[in-house]
């Protein structure tokens, strides 16, 4: 495990950006990365870097040349990252506006009178589009609903709704409100084993940077993720769509290639900091295993991300040191319950008595960084169910350390008083 490995930890906290201080209020310890990850340090150089280049892709220049190769190298980085042996990657806006792009494609060249299915567990950025489109384009929405006990939604849900008709599906790889990860293979095997020539549209977007990515053992057309969210910065999304999605007509310029999704000039320095993502992801795996493969190193390290998060999570609900976990506070209530093995580096939270936006403050005060979830067009679909209007989430990242969450459960064990 990463703690584990004597200086581990310290060397991965060294290549992050403000690990441990804001450069607005000093020091704090963050725990809002469902909101956005901390940027890697070498993220930030490279963004300068490009950010300084006047020239474009496409001219016939020495400098235009060698940015087009910087984003087929980081294109060919990304395929080994999450694992995609076919289809294409390429940047959009945003992560949600790549998954609207995906699903409008999808909807619109599906059959009148056909079914589109997603799940309410969902984040609004598929679930908005899904519903949508299928309204524009003439199709039947089918709901599969969650549990909301444990926050997940498994295959056999999906199984009970299913029928041939299905011409599109969308799933969640990861919840950003319950923190629960969703068995996306399954999922889709399930799909296809009704309506086979199904599309699939995964949002990846909160599991990037919590675990391994394998596009090719999916069996999916699409796939977004948001690069803030997995160590990057903000400005653009990545998304991979299948050969088959890439061929569907879409949106485009006239007499553009007819498999370009991209429009206008792109910014290579987004590309090139993907590079940097993956990079990083391939020093861990060197540090944590013995592989010489890039994937197989990308994948020890996904294995011991997930492994030392879970060892962090389990330490904030069960306690550590003298200090009592969360399920041990009669005055918290842990949302999708204290033992859910889907969890992914998130805990979310109410206090008995405490409007949630009050505890995220007096947290805040002591330095700790959280966040409040509101039963609102982003997260109503999860807390309305569950009777409550908002709740904290706690969200951390590898590079959080059980001394921080010792603090975390230090303060709320009085937070009321």
């Amino acid at each position: 495990m990463l703690h584990e490995r004597t200086g581990l930890i310290e060397a991965i906290r060294a290549r992050f950006a403000h690990v441990d201080a804001c450069p607005f209020q000093g020091p704090r310890i963050f725990f809002e990365n469902a909101g956005g990850a901390l940027t890697l340090k070498s993220v930030v150089e490279t963004s300068a870097r490009f950010a300084a280049i006047p020239d474009n892709q496409g001219r016939d220049n020495v400098a235009s040349r060698a940015l087009v190769d910087v984003i087929d190298t980081a294109k060919a980085d990304l395929a080994t990252f999450m694992n995609a042996s076919t289809g294409q990657f390429f940047v959009g806006e945003s992560g949600t506006e790549l998954l609207f792009r995906m699903i409008r494609t999808a909807c619109v060249n599906a059959p009148k009178g056909r079914k589109v299915i997603g799940s309410s567990i969902e984040h609004p950025a598929s679930r908005s589009a899904a519903r949508r489109w299928a309204r524009i384009a003439g199709l039947d929405y089918v709901n599969v609903p969650h549990d909301d006990a444990t926050g997940t939604v498994t295959a056999d849900d999906y199984r009970v709704r299913l029928t041939p008709d299905v011409a599109v599906a969308t799933i969640l790889h990861a919840s950003p409100v319950t923190g629960m990860g969703m068995d996306v293979a399954a999922i889709a095997w399930a799909i296809r084993e009704v309506a086979p020539d199904c599309l699939i549209i995964v949002d990846g977007i909160q599991h990037a940077a919590h675990g391994q990515l394998d596009i090719d053992s999916y069996g999916i057309d699409g796939y977004a993720i948001s690069p803030y969210k997995v160590f990057s910065r903000h400005g653009y999304g990545v998304a991979w769509i299948s050969d088959r999605l890439t061929a569907l007509p879409h949106d485009m310029l006239i007499d553009a290639p007819a498999t370009g999704w991209e429009f206008g000039t792109r910014d290579t320095g987004s590309y090139a900091t993907m590079s940097d993502v993956v990079a990083y992801f391939d020093w861990l795996g060197g540090e944590v295993s013995d592989e010489v493969d890039q994937r197989k190193r990308i994948e020890a390290a996904g294995r011991a991300i997930h492994a030392y998060e879970t060892h962090l999570t389990n330490a904030m609900i069960n306690g550590t040191g003298n200090l009592p976990g969360l399920r041990d506070m009669e005055h918290v209530t842990i949302l999708a319950g204290a033992d859910n093995p889907a969890r992914e580096g998130l805990v979310s939270i109410v206090v008995d008595g405490m409007p949630s936006a009050e505890v995220v403050t007096r947290l805040n005060e002591q330095g700790i960084r959280t966040h409040t979830r509101k039963a609102d067009h982003y997260s109503g679909n999860v807390l309305t169910p569950l009777g409550l209007s908002d709740c904290i989430r706690i969200s951390l990242c590898h590079y959080n350390t059980e001394h921080e969450v010792a603090q975390l459960l230090a303060v709320l064990k009085n937070i009321r008083d």
